[in-house]
């Protein structure tokens, strides 16, 4: 697919990219590249492989700017990612996507935007932001889910939260690495090394840069959250545990003694005189109860009941 840059994107055929008084968006698969790269007249031999694309970047070439996307599915986070390439210069860009995700982009921003001031940058500037559009909602529903799950860890239910907030620790990382890489890529197109764009338009990817950062941030601070979360929820473990200490304690202070009375009347010695004495049982079941009765109230006074 190619594109006209106008008051819309215009699509168009293209046999020829020499001198055509407009900017341009082409959308090709890697075999259409390898077989006509050289119609684009950037000056590269650049053999794309998007099978091995890792990360989003961009590299600054003689007479070219190429690099690659890989964007985390919004869907699953931690699953396959999108991957494609991109080449451009003064003349156009050119996007290489074998799954089609940048020519559905394309193809939207054709079908919905207008622009007072046809010019790559601007494309730029609306391709970039139609990859974050919705993160900001992303993000404010893992706030929330992070809120539940506090909330669950204070209220001793988190037995299957614990997981799910490692799950959504795992997904804010790739995430932040993700964002930071399209920071790195928003500062190089906007130095503009090989002055490909106009001195005034560089303020589209400053724009990018800026909110591409604010999404970083608040991923940054939801990673911390759940850091807290985590602290918190070994805090209220450890409480649990300390009262369970707490009540074993305490059962094995009142029994202490009862063992001893229990242990000293077991050795049956002929002269201890306690056996021969009738009262002698009711009065050691009696001790016993107010050594139990004794211990129950200190440990009241103390707060350890």
């Amino acid at each position: 697919m190619y594109y006209k840059i106008g008051e819309r994107l215009e699509e168009v055929k293209l046999t020829s990219f020499e001198n055509l008084g407009y900017q341009y968006v082409a959308v090709i698969n890697s075999s259409e590249w390898i077989k006509s790269n050289k119609k684009f007249g950037m000056g590269i031999e650049w053999d794309i492989n998007l099978d091995e694309i890792t990360d989003t970047h961009a590299e600054v070439n003689i007479d070219s700017l190429t690099g690659t996307f890989s964007i985390p599915s919004r869907k699953n986070t931690s699953g396959p990612k999108h991957n494609f390439a991109f080449a451009l210069d003064e003349k156009g860009v050119v996007f290489v996507d074998d799954e089609g995700f940048a020519g559905r982009i394309v193809e939207k921003l054709a079908q919905t935007k207008k622009y007072i001031n046809p010019c790559l940058e601007r494309f730029l500037y609306d391709f970039l932001e139609s990859i974050i559009h919705r993160d900001y909602k992303i993000i404010e529903r893992y706030d929330a889910r992070l809120d539940e799950i506090e909330k669950d860890v204070l209220s001793e239910e988190s037995s299957g939260s614990i997981q799910e907030l490692t799950d959504i620790r795992s997904e804010l990382r790739d995430l932040r690495i993700h964002y930071a890489q399209l920071m790195d890529l928003s500062q190089e197109l906007e130095e503009n090394e090989n002055e490909f764009f106009k001195e005034n338009n560089e303020r589209y990817f400053h724009l990018v840069f800026q909110r591409v950062q604010t999404l970083h941030e608040m991923t940054s601070s939801l990673a911390d959250y759940t850091s807290h979360i985590r602290d918190l929820n070994q805090t209220q473990i450890d409480i649990k545990q300390n009262k369970i200490m707490t009540i074993l304690t305490v059962v094995t202070s009142i029994f202490m003694p009862l063992t001893l009375i229990t242990g000293w009347y077991g050795m049956n010695f002929v002269h201890m005189p306690e056996l021969k004495e009738p009262a002698a049982y009711p009065i050691v079941i009696t001790v016993c109860i107010l050594i139990v009765i004794g211990c129950l109230v200190f440990f009241k006074r103390k707060k350890w009941l």
